[in-house]
């Protein structure tokens, strides 16, 4: 079985849910705004994103983009984006603790 960790009205989300529905794939789906990450699961999505899992493009970032990219402190990173969740990359998908995918394509979807 997957996880899928995101928010529910996120349109990428959507379209990565109905993806995995068509596939007839079994997930979890980890709405972030009602459970947010632990520091040890955002330090294991940069190890396996070899960066920090950030939608850089998207209005959250931008407003905490200072703040983040202004501190060295790997836990305050976490603690800001254990706060600011909407600032992470989504989806993540990960199965057994794995982390299996980032983001949303389709062709890559095909392919689980």
């Amino acid at each position: 079985m997957y996880t899928v960790y995101g928010i529910p009205n996120c349109d990428t989300i959507k379209k990565a849910k109905k993806h995995l529905d068509s596939l007839g794939l079994d997930y979890e789906f980890i709405n972030f705004k009602k459970t947010p990450p632990t520091k040890d699961l955002i330090l294991k999505w940069k190890d396996a994103f070899t960066d920090w899992p950030v939608n850089k493009r998207g209005p959250t970032y931008r407003k905490i983009k200072d703040e983040f990219e202004g501190t060295s402190s790997e836990v305050k990173k976490c603690k800001i984006l254990m706060e600011q969740t909407s600032a992470i990359k989504r989806p993540i998908i990960m199965k057994k603790s794995k982390v299996v995918l980032f983001g949303y394509d389709a062709e890559t979807y095909d392919k689980l």
